[in-house]
């Protein structure tokens, strides 16, 4: 029996250009000091109900995991780098006030190791990733950026990664063209 909103065949992400992961997390270093892990816990559904309400903030999609029972983290596929940090920015949004919380407390000496806190970031060029969801519904960068069937990209790993866009072919295609044109020299033809 197929989940809810699985489709019976392989499809692949339809994510066009680069594309912009941010990996974030909490780790509960001390169970015992729960009002020091709590809020933080209770921050991330927060933020990710405040960017839900309004998309043009850039948060495309999003999953929430867990490592371990100390350890959880969401993955967040975003629009652009620029997006992101222009939220992670943001005075008037909650990131910035929890940030502010805890950069008091390490100011105060009150941070005492009980969670730990980390994010990675990434823009990934087009050509450098992939992706194969099998019987799956939408889900991560499926999610984000919605889904094609495989063909469309290639049956094999080797052939989505090589996948272009129109937009990013036609860039390539720009900048061949000002490499070809020796400086100080006219192309042909002008």
């Amino acid at each position: 029996m197929q989940g809810k909103n699985a489709t019976a065949t392989r499809t692949t992400a339809a994510a066009e250009g680069d594309v912009t992961v941010l990996l974030i997390g909490m780790r509960i270093n001390h169970f015992w000091a729960v009002h020091h892990w709590l809020p933080v816990l209770l921050a991330m559904p927060r933020m990710l109900r405040e960017l839900a309400k309004d998309p043009e903030r850039g948060l495309l999609s999003h999953v929430l995991l867990t490592a371990s029972p100390r350890t959880y983290y969401v993955v967040q596929y975003w629009e652009s780098k620029e997006k992101l940090y222009r939220y992670a920015h943001s005075p008037d949004m909650f990131h910035h006030r929890a940030w502010a919380i805890i950069n008091r407390k390490e100011r105060k000496g009150q941070v005492r190791g009980h969670v730990g806190l980390w994010h990675e970031a990434y823009v990934v060029p087009e050509g450098s990733y992939e992706s194969i969801y099998a019987d799956m519904p939408a889900f991560g960068l499926a999610a984000a950026h919605g889904r094609v069937p495989l063909e469309r990209r290639g049956k094999r790993a080797r052939d989505r990664f090589a996948y272009r866009s129109q937009k990013t072919a036609d860039a390539a295609e720009g900048r061949a063209e000002k490499r070809a044109v020796a400086p100080g020299k006219a192309p042909d033809g002008v």
